[in-house]
This record gives structure tokens, sequence and C-alpha cells, in this order.
């Protein structure tokens, strides 16, 4: 291979970032609904390329293991998609085996693709233990910097789970924190999970990234809104976790008739959401649509709402996507007030005074009754601002400059590199 241009990293991308076509299968007989995980493992793709960064793609199927995921073995092989390429990892889908059987297949593929590429980085998605082991174990005696991308904190423990699924959680954040430890800096969501998982390693905070539909994807809107309403709208998990049952209860105090709530998503709280929108006329049945054909029912909201309660643990580890992705359409954005969103959003958004449904209530009706001059203005700004400092391009080159940092390639130290990368404003 040629030699890189200066400033250029050649960065090997180890993680989920599988092709639509088979996420598309994932979505239809799983579980979990991991859409944000595909969409910001693209975006990581899309920005390192929009700033000059060859990527070669190493790729595991993100599905809940079996019985949440009904096939139990899936199979290496190669793909390609947005002119980038990459190798999927296969693997046995078995609690304990899932983790034994990806850490040999990319022990296995991953030695001859980081030598082949002869990659600078080696881009960890996730904190999946037996990739950042690889990494630990195999990237570094290969001089390849190992850099982790922190999108959540590792191994969190569920209500719903037994004594030896507790046990291998533990035991995985262990190992975790362990392989961490042996990394050369982390990117992160929030400085929360840098504070407390990767303490001391260089960083680079960056909460997401706008990542535009594709044009030509396929997907159609076929439910155009009904004239004369106005619709507020939540697109996400359905869970009491995410406070989808407050933003309910906030509808229904609202009094005007004209109004439709619309909730896009899956999760524990489907059948109770058919049984309120049974109920009311005005709650639309519950839907799951695939983002291409999501986006347009975005756009043409009246409010989009982000109720996550804040008292929550893992808050503080969080940033919540759907912020901008919401922020990129135009409409007003309501939300509440959560630790990891970055200041710079703030006049971007219109925020609920508690995350009580009385608070979510009152800033509901604010966004409702914005003169239409300022409604315009804080969308157009809003979608600007996202646009251009959170884009695949400046969140690129911020990738870049720190990644080149920690391989060698830049004329600043690391620390002053990631101090004045930080996102800019837009004009």
């Amino acid at each position: 291979m040629t030699a890189p241009a200066e400033g250029q990293v050649r960065v090997v991308l180890l993680g989920f970032t599988v092709p639509d076509d088979l996420f598309a299968q994932i979505m239809g007989r799983d579980t979990i609904m991991p859409v944000q995980t595909h969409t910001f493992a693209w975006g990581l793709v899309r920005g390192l390329r929009a700033a000059d960064c060859p990527v070669h793609l190493l790729s595991a199927a993100p599905v809940s293991h079996w019985p949440g995921n009904r096939q139990l073995r899936f199979r290496s092989g190669t793909f390609r998609q947005e002119e980038v390429g990459g190798q999927l990892l296969g693997f046995v889908n078995a609690l304990g085996l899932k983790h034994l059987t990806r850490f040999v297949a990319v022990w296995r593929t991953g030695t001859r693709v980081l030598r082949d590429r002869e990659a600078d980085v080696l881009l960890v998605h996730g904190v999946h233990s037996p990739f950042l082991w690889f990494g630990a174990l195999r990237g570094r005696r290969l001089g390849v910097r190992v850099v982790p991308v922190l999108t959540d904190p590792p191994s969190v423990v569920l209500p719903t789970d037994g004594r030896l699924v507790r046990a291998l959680r533990r035991l995985d954040r262990a190992l975790v924190r362990a392989a961490l430890a042996r990394c050369s800096g982390v990117i992160t969501l929030t400085a929360a999970l840098a504070d407390d998982f990767a303490p001391g390693l260089p960083r680079l905070v960056m909460e997401g990234i706008f990542n535009p539909v594709r044009a030509g994807s396929g997907a159609v809107d076929r439910a155009p809104s009904t004239p004369g309403t106005r619709e507020v709208v939540y697109a996400g998990g359905l869970s009491r976790a995410y406070g989808v049952d407050r933003l309910v209860e906030a509808f229904r105090g609202l009094p005007d008739a004209d109004l439709r709530l619309r909730v896009y998503g899956r999760g524990e709280l489907e059948q109770w959401l058919r049984e309120q929108a049974a109920a009311d006329p005005r709650i639309a049945p519950v839907e799951l649509l695939p983002r291409e054909a999501l986006t347009p029912r975005l756009t043409r909201a009246a409010v989009l709402v982000n109720p996550r309660p804040v008292g929550q643990d893992f808050v503080r580890w969080s940033f919540p996507s759907k912020l901008i992705e919401y922020l990129s359409t135009g409409v007003p954005v309501v939300t509440t007030r959560l630790s990891g969103i970055p200041g710079d959003y703030a006049p971007w958004l219109i925020f609920a005074g508690s995350d009580t449904a009385d608070g979510l209530r009152d800033a509901i009706d604010r966004a409702l009754r914005l003169p239409p001059g300022e409604r315009t203005r804080i969308g157009l700004g809003a979608a600007a601002f996202v646009r251009q400092t959170r884009g695949p391009l400046a969140q690129g080159r911020r990738m870049r400059d720190f990644l080149a940092a920690l391989a060698g390639r830049a004329d600043l130290p690391v620390q002053e590199v990631a101090a004045r990368i930080e996102p800019s404003h837009p004009r």
C-alpha cells in the first residue's frame, strides 16, 4: 500500500457495521432494536471517509443471544457498501459461546486484516470484551493504536437477569475495564464514560454524528398526515425507562382536539400503547418503521419529544442520539434536562421544567404555541447547527485529528489536539 498523506490515518473499524440488507433481516427477527447502533456505526464510517481516512470494516451481526434471536450460527463472509469493504465475523449465538467464538473469529481474521491494510488505528465500536481484548493483545503487538468508541457503560445488569447472567455481566465488566486500560485513547459520547471506565486515557468527547438518510433508499411514507391536525411525535425505545408512559400522560392533559400523538418504536410498552390508542382517538396506534420511512414522519410533526427521566443511574453516561435526528428536521424539540446534553445545544431546545408529566405537558404546550417567526428561527437554526457541527465532515475531521495525534502524525501532542477540536458553532 502507498504511504498515507500527512495527517491521514488508515483505520480498521471493528464492531457491528453490517450492510443494510443484513440489518433489515436482523430487525425482522430479533427482540432487540439496534437502530442507533447501526446508524452511529455508519456515521463513523462516513465521517472518517469525509475526512479522507481509508476505512476497512470487521463486523459481527448486532443480535441478541438465542433465543432472543433464533438464528444460532452466523457465518463469515465479505461485503461492500458505499464503496467500503468489510468482513463479517462468524460466531455461535449462544450465551458464553458468543463471546468465545467472536474472539476466535476476530483473532484469525483481524490479524491478517491489520497487517494487509497496514492500519494505523484499530477503532473498536462498543464495549464488547472479545473485540477489546483482541485489540489489547494483538493490535498493540502489531504496532496499531487501539481506540475504543464508548457509547454505553459495559455490561449493565438488568432487573430481569438471573443469577448466572448477573455473574457473567460482572465478569465481563471487569474484563472490559482491564482491556480499556491497555488502549491508546478513547472516543466517548460523554465525559462521564471516560471518567468512570477509561480514566487517564486521552479522550475525544463526541456525542453523535448526524447521519443523513441516503438518497434512493427505497422507503416510502405511505401515511400522509390528516389535514387540520398537529402531531406530537416520539421515536425510540418504548419503555418506562425512556419516559414514554409520562409522555402519554402529558399528552392527555393537552386540551386541543386537533392534536395527535404518534409513537414509533418497539419495547415493553407496545401492548399498553395499543390499549391507549384504542381508548383515545387522539393517540395513533404504535408503529415500527425503518429510518428511511420514519424521517418524513418526523419532519411533518408539530413538535418532537424526548421524555427521558433524568434521575436514572445510566443518564450521566448517555446522550439521546435521537436529539440529533430530531434537530436536523427543523421541527421544535422538547426534551428533559439530561446531564449528557452539551451546552451548545441549549439555544435550539425547549427544556421541560421537570421530567414529570406536568413538566413535559407545559413544555409541549409552549412549543405548540410558538409564534410562526420564532418557530422558523429555532427550526432553521437547529438544522444548521446539527449539519454544520455534528455532520460527517465536521465530526470526521475531529476524529481524524485526534487519531492522527495518537498515531504520531500530528505536530501537537494529543492532549493539546483534543482540547483544540471542540465542535464549532454555526454563524
